[in-house]
């Protein structure tokens, strides 16, 4: 089962916003043993967020999607959710009790009467309007809810609701999940090598070693820092130890200069 993540939104792909929820995303699976396949930014644009849902939906994958659940002309997708699953927009009866909830709470923080009939009542109230059949995700911030349908999870686009509203999904769902697939990691710096002298003991250890995976971060240097790569192996704790040790010696028979990486963590 892949993790993917969808971030929608234009005030990111324009940069008047810098994207947060990517690497938080990556922390909040890593804490749980678990890590993300995949992710893609999309504008709000119906069309193309419709079509990036379909081929989610399609995928059988666990998908967070962040950012267009509001109720504001840009906000898209909850009605692009119900077009790629061809269902229609519904008011999620629990949805609708906690916005009116928190409609009631606000009116009373600011000593205003709340209007059951007004225009501005029913225009947030669409708020909780939802695939049909979908379930809601709880908001710890303002009650206002995400939705989760087919394994996908929609939230807010403001990180101080989506990561907690995350959070909950994954330690609800998913944590028969947790820590399943031990993972180790093991690398170097190798100083002064071109990749391509280095490719063929990269091929034949992944061709070796079938549960790890072989990578090559490769830097042009600094002023405090001579041209090198950052060569490693990930994967299966056993498989990455025997592949590490033969990755040395690989590297020893080139007479490579390197380092060992030292991990915190």
């Amino acid at each position: 089962m892949a993790i993917g993540l969808i971030v929608i939104g234009d005030e990111i792909l324009s940069g008047k916003r810098v994207d947060q929820h990517l690497p938080k995303v990556i922390a909040l699976l890593k804490e749980r043993g678990l890590s993300l396949d995949w992710a893609e930014y999309v504008g709000d644009d119906r069309a193309r967020i419709t079509a990036t849902l379909q081929r989610s939906f399609a995928s059988g994958d666990v998908v967070f999607s962040t950012g267009g659940i509001g109720a504001t002309p840009d906000d898209h997708t909850r009605q692009c959710a119900a077009a790629a699953l061809g269902v229609p927009v519904v008011l999620h009866p629990e949805a609708k009790e906690l916005i009116h909830q928190r409609i009631v709470e606000m009116n009373l923080t600011l000593d205003m009467p709340t209007d059951l009939n007004g225009p501005d009542y029913f225009r947030r109230l669409q708020m909780g309007e939802f695939p049909e059949g979908a379930d809601i995700i709880p908001n710890p911030f303002n009650k206002i809810p995400g939705f989760a349908i087919k394994q996908h999870y929609f939230v807010p686009g403001f990180p101080v609701m989506a990561w907690p509203m995350i959070a909950w999904v994954l330690d609800t769902y998913y944590a028969h999940l947790f820590h399943q697939q031990p993972q180790a990691e093991q690398a170097v710096l190798v100083f002064e090598i071109a990749e391509s002298t280095l490719t063929p003991l990269m091929e034949a250890l992944e061709a070796k070693y079938p549960l790890i995976k072989v990578f090559s971060l490769p830097s042009v240097g600094s002023d405090s820092m001579r041209r090198h790569i950052e060569l490693g192996v990930k994967g299966e704790p056993s498989q990455v130890a025997l592949a590490f040790a033969e990755m040395l010696l690989g590297l020893d028979g080139f007479r490579a200069e390197y380092q060992i990486i030292e991990r915190s963590d």
